[in-house]
């Protein structure tokens, strides 16, 4: 289904491409021209972090969903259509409103240069601004100190998920200059809960946040969480208290838990019940994160018994919690074997990110991600995978990728599509019925 916006975004993206390009300079430009929307905006709740970021938020907004609370959101990247990206009061934003929004800020930005991302989160906040909301939940889109969305001065609550190697040659090649990229959304005396992380990561967050005054809740020391059967049990100070487990499936998405129950606590004044809490942690779901794919023109291709799964996790530390996920895999038929369509962007952390899985995998195919340049070649991909000891080949398309994977079995088994949100968004437009 094509849309106007598609055709503005397309633009946007020939004439200010998705080049990385870190610096607040232009879009603070861009947003004085816009009459500072960002200074009108709700209370902000800022995510940044390498893992994680997404289930905390989408934990986050169902409880305060819950609590009948307006929430707008921001995330990115989107999967199957932009759209995604900006949700207002708990509904995707419409093609009328996004339309209006992205011209009137290619008209504001005129010819000087700017980001794609940057233009677009212009757009986002001005959306922000205009429709009242109790809170906007602010996912950084790379890194944190120069990211566009680091121009709110005084949110709520921030939130540093775990901190791994990702994005290196952007961040920084050592796992303190990342966290130092990360630690830049804290703000003075702004609570700031800080999910596992390394020692020298938690090391330079806990430095910056000296620097400029902001309080630290920090999971493993000032809040615990631990999974007992369908139960988990929270600590935080002196109050121990019992959650149902998160609907979104693996052991990481535990410790994901456990920071967005340590938020609903910072965020006591708009969450004051712990049956909405509770309600948001049942009730969340986030697309492409293990996610079982049952309708749709894919799964119909496979045989009987078989599976079709998608998750858009993308390197070492999302290939290590997926491999614990895999270990206690949700649903039935856990003696079936595992299959991997797999797919990513020209990284450093390929291999990082196929190692764990190589020893659950019975075969591999390797694709090139639909409509990516960057993306590593079907052939480069198998390359990697084969140097990780998996039996690997490369495939033409996905649908390819299924098809061999279902000749080569002796019996049905478990296909997992994984490697890049990017393909994890083709794959789901792709399969999409005619609503999104």
């Amino acid at each position: 289904m094509s849309h106007n916006s598609d055709a503005v975004l397309a633009r946007l993206n020939r004439l200010h491409p998705k080049i990385i390009d870190l610096s607040l300079g232009r879009i603070e430009r861009l947003l004085a021209a816009l009459d500072h929307p960002e200074r009108q905006l709700p209370p902000v709740v800022h995510v940044a972090g390498t893992n994680g970021k997404g289930s905390v938020l989408a934990m986050l907004r169902a409880m305060l969903e819950a609590a009948e609370r307006r929430v707008h959101v921001y995330t990115s990247p989107h999967l199957a259509r932009f759209h995604e990206r900006i949700r207002l009061s708990g509904e995707l934003i419409s093609e009328p409103e996004l339309l209006a929004l992205l011209e009137e800020c290619e008209q504001a930005n005129g010819e000087t240069p700017i980001t794609f991302f940057e233009i677009t989160t212009a757009a986002a906040f001005l959306a922000f601004a205009r429709q009242p909301a109790d809170v906007l939940l602010l996912e950084v889109g790379l890194g944190g100190r120069l990211d566009a969305t680091n121009v709110i001065d005084t949110p709520e609550l921030t939130i540093i998920t775990p901190v791994s190697m990702d994005h290196m040659q952007y961040l920084g090649d050592s796992l303190e200059a990342i966290a130092r990229e990360k630690a830049g959304i804290l703000k003075p005396g702004v609570p700031a809960v800080i999910g596992l992380q390394q020692p020298e990561a938690l090391e330079v967050i806990e430095r910056r946040a000296l620097e400029v005054g902001a309080p630290l809740i920090v999971q493993s020391r000032d809040f615990h969480v631990q999974e007992t059967g369908e139960v988990m049990v929270f600590r935080m100070g002196d109050e121990l208290s019992h959650w149902p487990r998160p609907s979104l499936p693996g052991p990481h998405q535990v410790e994901n838990a456990g920071m967005a129950l340590a938020a609903a606590r910072g965020l006591a004044t708009f969450l004051p019940e712990d049956a909405a809490v509770a309600s948001g942690l049942r009730r969340a779901s986030w697309g492409a994160r293990l996610q079982h794919l049952q309708e749709g023109p894919l799964p119909r291709t496979l045989p009987a018994d078989w599976e079709l799964w998608l998750d858009g996790g993308h390197n070492a530390a999302a290939g290590a919690a997926l491999a614990r996920a895999l270990t206690d895999w949700p649903g039935d038929g856990r003696e079936k074997p595992l299959d991997l369509v797999y797919g990513m962007l020209n990284s450093k952390t390929a291999e990082a990110f196929l190692a764990p899985l190589a020893p659950l995998t019975r075969r591999l195919r390797a694709v090139e991600i639909p409509g990516e340049p960057n993306s590593l070649s079907a052939d480069a991909a198998a390359g990697h995978a084969r140097s990780c000891g998996f039996e690997a080949a490369p495939a033409e398309t996905v649908q390819e990728a299924l098809q061999a994977l279902v000749q080569a079995a002796d019996r049905p088994g478990r296909i997992l599509i994984c490697g890049s949100l990017y393909l994890a968004g083709a794959v789901l437009r792709d399969n999409e019925r005619e609503e999104v």
